[in-house]
């Protein structure tokens, strides 16, 4: 009968539906080739929770996702939502699943495919050959710190980490690191920031296990516009959740389109994979949106949740082939563009390609 795997599928909101769908289209596209059997069972999560039953993470969702051997993401909110309390909002739902289900370190990938070179904003020379790995960490920090309050004349963030917090992210960067190129560049504000400074002594004792890797720091500032001036000299970067996700933002754009990029959510429990995208509304149910963030998503699970390398390659290399023949959703459609695709004909292409 072949390997079986039973995967939660959270679509979301806005076009959190359109992408997904593409999605399973490239999946079970590949697993028949593959000899990989998936069993798919739906979640609700954000405003569609909301809409359904009044909060944004349902404890059915909880419950379901913590069966499943990976979990498949579209993505959440929109204006509709955007006046609810905090505690309702479905972005609070998210962060609320990714703690329940122990997914503490978020892998970003950016990648700037030879085909799109001069979709990036930035100079072909400049990020020609750019293949550099975020690694986040996703649980803790300023994000989840308490205590926490809005008063009559200030509000405050608290930003916490524990020592086992720091150094069961920092494993994955290094382990990550052994298997690239050996070279690891943990971002803090160590200059001003405690808790940094605390971040720092950990991953410099932590190194030790690590003698092949060569690890550098950097401030977060410094760090923004080494991505943007030089991307070519990083290959894993390690560094907190608030300053992760606006470094692996910024990064995004080193490919030219934010609905290019992954991401993988693992730690001690079901990995949870989606695009590093929002949920559009503003284009949601049009047939525009960029399915291949989604799509590469789909390989990363396949490949970090699964072990199912062979059939990860077939996506990723997919991928590539539909770029290299000139077929553009329409946020790619000024460079180099041979078709222009609705985003259900892009994610029939990669499945065919992703098949043979």
């Amino acid at each position: 009968m072949g390997r079986v795997y039973n995967i939660g599928i959270i679509k979301g909101d806005g076009i959190g539906p359109e992408i997904i769908e593409e999605a399973i289209r490239v999946l079970d596209a590949v697993c028949v080739k593959s000899n990989i059997h998936i069993k798919y069972e739906e979640f609700l999560l954000g405003g569609a929770a909301i809409d359904a039953t009044g909060v944004p993470l349902p404890e059915e969702t909880i419950k379901g996702v913590a069966k499943c051997d990976a979990v498949l993401f579209g993505a959440i909110g929109g204006p509709k939502w955007d006046n609810l309390e905090r505690h309702l909002r479905p972005e609070t739902g998210l962060l609320g699943l990714r703690k329940a289900m122990g997914t503490y370190a978020n892998l970003r990938p950016a990648t700037v495919y030879d085909e799109l070179i001069n979709a990036s904003s930035l100079k072909p020379r400049i990020i020609e050959g750019v293949d550099l790995m975020v690694v986040r960490e996703l649980t803790g920090g300023i994000y989840f710190g308490q205590p926490r309050e809005i008063l009559e004349d200030k509000a405050y963030n608290t930003m916490v980490y524990t020592k086992e917090e720091v150094k069961r992210i920092a494993k994955v960067a290094f382990d990550i690191a052994m298997k690239r190129d050996k070279k690891l560049c943990s971002v803090d504000k160590a200059n001003v920031l405690e808790v940094s400074q605390f971040w720092r002594d950990i991953v410099i004792e932590m190194a030790k296990d690590y003698p092949e890797v060569e690890l550098t720091h950097m401030y977060v500032d410094n760090a923004a516009m080494q991505l943007i001036r030089n991307p070519k000299q990083f290959d894993v970067i390690l560094t907190g959740n608030i300053f992760g996700d606006i470094l692996s933002d910024a990064a995004s754009m080193l490919s030219g389109s934010i609905g290019l990029l992954p991401s993988a959510s693992t730690g001690s429990g079901v990995g949870l994979f989606e695009p590093i995208h929002g949920s559009a509304p503003d284009i949601a149910g049009q047939g525009i949106a960029n399915p291949i963030a989604t799509i590469a998503s789909a390989s990363m699970m396949l490949r970090y949740a699964l072990g199912e390398n062979e059939a990860a390659d077939k996506i990723d290399n997919a991928i590539k082939r539909v770029l290299k023949d000139g077929y553009r959703t329409g946020d790619l459609s000024a460079f180099d563009a041979k078709e222009v695709c609705a985003t259900t004909e892009m994610g029939s292409l990669i499945a065919d390609y992703a098949s043979r």
